[in-house]
């Protein structure tokens, strides 16, 4: 499929900014976040439709009937409404699909990656005073209810199934080929959740190197978060030079292979190769 049109230069630094400006407050809100991610892919996406996204998730945080008591009677509550009234899911096409890791095109299309839809899940059921939180297994992306010890766990990509203990050691057994640990089933942070989405979007733009515009904005969006993997810093430069730009490339590489040098003088030394080699190219 073709990539969202990108916003503007001047909207783009706007975004940016609200997004690490948001990432960094004492208690960073979820949905907000992930509507920046999207309206930085989507120059369609402006103001009115990220509020409109925000209405939706109040809207149907209204519909749920009651006030369940248990984890288990949440956990149906959400299924009923979201995976069976409304028909969020998921299917492996999903995966191919940029607009599957952006919120307002998977409330849109009630379709999406695990992390999107369980986001979903998360947003509405927080609205309406669940004890929720999502929970980062191994290669697939859940949500949970309750304390550890009553903890329930459904699938919003299955449309909300409510997982037994069985499900979850073959949703991690088949990711990973290991066993289930219970460290795995702690509650995810929202900034990791965050970088887990523009994770996706990156591997995304990855298989697809006519979209490296996409990769660009997402791996900047994680360099703005608090805590961040150093990595990203030459990926980035590695995808600037991919776009042509080598002279502001070969500068990140320069910076990165620095940084390197001080744990890994052989790994600094071919990056400055790198950056020897994106600088050849300008002549």
């Amino acid at each position: 499929m073709r990539a969202p049109h990108p916003p503007p230069p001047g909207r783009s630094a706007e975004l940016r900014r609200r997004f690490a400006e948001e990432a960094r407050c004492e208690r960073p809100d979820l949905s907000t976040l992930c509507l920046l991610v999207g309206a930085a892919a989507d120059g369609a996406l402006d103001e009115a439709g990220m509020d409109a996204a925000q209405v939706e998730l109040d809207r149907l945080a209204g519909e749920l009937p009651y006030r369940p008591g248990s984890p288990r009677a949440w956990a149906l509550a959400l299924r009923g409404l979201l995976g069976e009234r409304y028909g969020f899911h998921g299917v492996p096409g999903d995966y191919r699909r940029l607009e599957s890791s952006l919120l307002h095109e998977v409330l849109r299309r009630r379709r999406g990656l695990p992390i999107l839809l369980s986001v979903v899940w998360l947003e509405v059921a927080r609205r309406a005073g669940a004890p929720v939180y999502g929970v980062a297994l191994p290669g697939h992306f859940v949500v949970g209810f309750g304390e550890a010890e009553g903890q329930v766990l459904a699938d919003p990509f299955d449309g909300g199934r409510v997982l037994t203990g069985a499900d979850a050691e073959l949703l991690v057994a088949g990711a990973t080929g290991a066993p289930l640990d219970t460290s795995m089933l702690a509650p995810a942070d929202t900034l990791d959740v965050v970088l887990r989405v523009l994770n996706n979007v990156r591997a995304w733009s990855a298989a697809r190197p006519e979209h490296s515009g996409v990769g660009l904005w997402a791996v900047e969006l994680s360099l703005l978060l608090p805590s961040h993997p150093a990595r990203l810093r030459y990926e980035r430069a590695r995808l600037l030079v991919q776009r042509g730009e080598f002279a502001a490339g070969a500068g990140e590489l320069e910076a990165y292979a620095e940084v390197v040098a001080a744990v890994d003088e052989g790994a600094a030394a071919q990056v400055r190769g790198e950056a020897r080699a994106a600088r050849a190219m300008l002549n």
